[in-house]
C-alpha cells in the first residue's frame, strides 16, 4: 500500500474567518501532499499568502505561510492507497501546476454550497473540491456529495484517516531543520 497525505489548514484573515463561521470547525482550507513532510503539497488557493483575491492552483510553501500566519495550525493526517492511484494522482497534480494559471478559485460556487446545490464552472475549483475531484477519479471518497459541493469539513470528517500531526505549522518546519543534519566533510571519506 501506499499513502497520500491531507493537511488541514487554521490560518488568520476575513475570508477565512467567513469560511470558519459557516463550517463551524477550526480548519477551512484543505492541501493536498505526497509526503508527510507536505514537500510536495498543493492545492486551490492562495497565489500570495498575504493576499487572499488572488487565488488558484498552486504548490504550497509552508515556509513561506509560516511567515505570512506565524500562528498557523495544521493537522495532517494520512490515507492508505494503491501505488497505482498514488501514481496516478502524483502525475495529474504535475500536469495540473503546468497549467496552473488555467485554474481558479470558484467564487461564483460559494452560494451554491450554501444551497447545497452542485455547480461546477470548468477550471474553477475551491481547495476541498479540487482535491474531492482528483481522489475520486483514482476512486478514493472523501463523500458521497458531488465534489463541488465537498468542504474542508468533509475532509476532517474522513473516517478512514490515521492523524499524524496536529498543531502549530512552526513546529512542522521546525522539526523539518532539526532533522538537516550536516553532510560529513570529505576528507572523511575513503
Amino acid at each position: 500500500m501506499a499513502r497520500i497525505y491531507i493537511a488541514l489548514v487554521d490560518t488568520p484573515g476575513i475570508f477565512a474567518y467567513l469560511i470558519r463561521r459557516f463550517l463551524k470547525q477550526k480548519y477551512i482550507h484543505v492541501v493536498l501532499a505526497l509526503d508527510a513532510e507536505l514537500e510536495e503539497a498543493y492545492s486551490v488557493g492562495r497565489r500570495n499568502p498575504m493576499i487572499p483575491l488572488l487565488a488558484g492552483f498552486e504548490k504550497e510553501d509552508k515556509r513561506k505561510i509560516l511567515r505570512a500566519f506565524p500562528d498557523a495550525d495544521y493537522m495532517i493526517y494520512e490515507i492508505e492507497c494503491t501505488q497505482q492511484q498514488k501514481e496516478q494522482i502524483k502525475k495529474r497534480l504535475k500536469q495540473d501546476m503546468e497549467q496552473r494559471h488555467s485554474y481558479h478559485y470558484a467564487v461564483l460556487g460559494l452560494p451554491f454550497i450554501l444551497c447545497g446545490k452542485a455547480f461546477y464552472q470548468p477550471n474553477h475549483y475551491t481547495c476541498s473540491s479540487y482535491i474531492a475531484r482528483v481522489l475520486e477519479e483514482q476512486g478514493i471518497q472523501i463523500s458521497q456529495k458531488h465534489f463541488s459541493l465537498v468542504t474542508p469539513k468533509d475532509f476532517y470528517e474522513y473516517e478512514e484517516k490515521r492523524v499524524l500531526f496536529e498543531g502549530a505549522l512552526e513546529e512542522i518546519v521546525n522539526m523539518d531543520a532539526q532533522w538537516q543534519m550536516p553532510k560529513p566533510e570529505a576528507a572523511y571519506e575513503y
